[in-house]
């Protein structure tokens, strides 16, 4: 039978400015994104925020207004903006992405017209999704309020929410109109919430570029006292690795089955479930790293000498390296933490491949894990733990 096959190539481009107090209104960045093309013909713009950050911060949302107020000849918002609760609640049901589909909808918002997110990852994740799929796309900007968000999640192309237990099982692949990464927007955070972040910059750092693990190491006290002078650039850094990948890895939206920049996140993404979410996803993610570090280490993949630099790396910048949730075992007396790895190769497409470590910045695709030695690793880490001045075994509060 006959076939007609043609290959189609898409150009994407993919804009992450840096910038401090976005909404002053003598900044033109926003401005500018926003009008770009078209000349003399305000745009129209959705704007939704974490609800919990306008209550942080009283005076973010009069200060959109009034950016939008003062630059009106050029972009218009549609209405005041929409205060949604934010963290990985918003990401557990199907309903909020309708509610700004809704939105989308009402304000006849179209695929010239723009959705701003302004929050932590998980809202900038729900609002993409409502976003790619609203029109098969409207264009979206996302403001990350969180280092997390800022060095990793919200520079990336995923959008998503959680279903049938599953991290991220609902999604699309669609790049951000544009990011713009606001350094002052972190100022209310937590320190636990400012910590969260730094691992992301670890784990690609491991990966990636070894001359960049060293310089965190450099100023892990730095980080660790959260001086700006040290934040600041781990943050363009590690959102710059990120974005090389996705340009330059040949695989921007995971046709294959290597998630690289997924480095620990097997384990992390399952003790998050088995926390319900009590655990943050940068906690969750230095605990997968440690565990897969280790693992390195034992099946002799990965030298000593690295191995400690990274695990005391993390303590150093605060994290602890384990939690209760990876003992947690079935009816069988299982380890669901290693449930983990099935839902990693189903998100895959049925091949495993996991990340590990040869060597600082080097890291290499592995497609089998030994339980037994998993166990081993985990039981090492539990030691390491308890080993500590201080430690507990606690469980962890929102």
């Amino acid at each position: 039978m006959p076939v007609i096959e043609r290959d189609i190539q898409v150009r994407w481009r993919h804009q992450v400015h840096f910038t401090e107090d976005v909404f002053s209104p003598g900044n033109p960045v926003l401005r500018d994104i926003l009008s770009a093309g078209r000349p003399g013909r305000p745009t129209s713009t959705l704007v939704v925020a974490d609800e919990a950050l306008a209550l942080a911060r009283p005076d973010l949302l009069p200060s959109v207004s009034a950016y939008f107020a003062t630059h009106a000849a050029a972009i218009r918002m549609v209405c005041p903006p929409v205060s949604i609760v934010g963290g990985e609640a918003v990401k557990n049901a199907y309903f909020r992405v309708s509610e700004i589909h809704a939105l989308i909808d009402r304000f006849h918002i179209d695929r010239h017209n723009y959705v701003i997110a302004i929050g932590g990852g998980a809202l900038l994740d729900m609002v993409g999704l409502a976003a790619s799929t609203a029109h098969r796309g409207v264009r979206h900007v996302r403001i990350p309020t969180t280092t997390l968000a800022q060095d990793d999640s919200g520079v990336g192309v995923k959008n998503g929410i959680n279903a049938f237990g599953k991290k991220n099982f609902i999604g699309t692949f669609s790049p951000p109109f544009a990011v713009i990464n606001d350094f002052n927007l972190l100022t209310t955070l937590s320190e636990r919430d400012k910590r969260a972040g730094y691992v992301e910059a670890v784990k690609v750092a491991c990966i990636r570029d070894r001359a960049f693990f060293e310089w965190i190491e450099s100023q892990a006290s730095a980080l660790a006292r959260f001086e700006a002078a040290a934040m600041k650039p781990l943050i363009f850094r590690s959102a710059e690795l990120h974005l090389n990948h996705i340009a330059t890895g040949g695989d921007p939206f995971e046709m294959g089955s290597a998630r690289p920049l997924d480095f620990g996140h097997w384990a992390a993404h399952k003790l998050e479930q088995l926390s319900e979410y009590r655990l943050r996803h940068g906690e969750a993610v230095a605990i997968g790293i440690a565990l897969d570090v280790v693992y390195a280490r034992l099946c002799g993949m990965l030298a000593p000498e690295p191995a400690e630099r990274i695990l005391a790396l993390l303590e150093t910048l605060g994290f602890e390296l384990f939690a209760s949730e990876l003992l947690h075992e079935d009816e069988q007396g299982q380890l669901l933490v290693a449930n983990g790895l099935e839902e990693f190769r189903e998100h895959l497409g049925g091949e495993l491949t996991i990340t590990l470590l040869r060597d600082l910045g080097v890291g290499v695709e592995v497609h089998e894990m030994d339980l037994p030695l998993v166990v081993r690793a985990i039981d090492e880490l539990r030691r390491r733990h308890l080993a500590r001045p201080g430690a507990i075994l606690r469980a962890r509060t929102p």
